[in-house]
């Protein structure tokens, strides 16, 4: 049981990425009718937003697009950073969605913030608990670790209305401001939905996994 468990919340994480993977490499394929690139997108948002302290920057990798809302930067991967594609509008104005939630003051967004240094804990020290749990045989250990590891698994499902409200956000921005066409709504959706959904199954994935740890005891 504990096998099986192991396999479909890996299955399930794969696919995901899988998933995600593939709608970004077809997207950037398609070029956008604006002809503006995903840094350009990114700034007019903000200016429209009226956040010109938040600065748009480029960073190494392949789909490290991020909002640091300590430094308030948007860091758009060089592919995001420099092309025109539908892939790269979607995903700079997904970044720029969180940084226009940091403006609102987002309820799910301040809480992400409390619940991470929890979740840091847990992802660092859960395993290593839960394994002394087992040498040692006392069950309370053991399940301490597994309270570590759920706090990982909170966050993930604190997460997930943030995702979901900042695809929303870069959705209607892109529309509202013209950025992008009716024709083209469809393939940002896509790509919005593919991305947000891999945090739905990394979610599921840690339930599983917790699961499986329980049916260890």
């Amino acid at each position: 049981m504990e096998l099986y468990l192991f396999l479909v919340a890996f299955l399930i994480v794969i696919i995901a990425q899988i998933n995600v993977t593939q709608s970004y490499n077809k997207y950037s394929k398609i070029e956008s009718s604006n002809n503006l690139t995903g840094a350009d997108v990114a700034r007019a948002i903000l200016k429209k937003q009226g956040l010109d302290n938040i600065y748009v920057v480029e960073t190494k990798g392949r789909l490290t697009d991020h909002y640091d809302p300590r430094r308030k930067v948007i860091r758009l991967s060089s592919e995001v950073y420099h092309e025109t594609s539908i892939a790269s509008l979607a995903v700079a104005a997904h970044e720029t969605g969180h940084a226009i939630q940091h403006k609102r003051k987002y309820v799910f967004l301040g809480l992400r913030s409390i619940v991470y240094p929890l979740a840091a804990i847990g992802s660092n020290l859960g395993y290593f608990v839960i394994f002394m749990g087992l040498l040692t045989g006392v069950l309370n250990i053991f399940y301490f670790g597994i309270l570590l590891i759920s706090m990982v698994l909170l966050f993930q499902l604190v997460t997930l209305p943030v995702e979901f409200n900042a695809s929303r956000v870069a959705r209607e921005e892109l529309i509202n401001m013209n950025l992008i066409t009716k024709g083209e709504e469809i393939g940002v959706q896509k790509m919005l939905n593919a991305a947000a959904l891999s945090y739905v199954a990394a979610a599921i994935a840690s339930f599983l996994n917790i699961l499986r740890l329980i049916l260890l005891a």
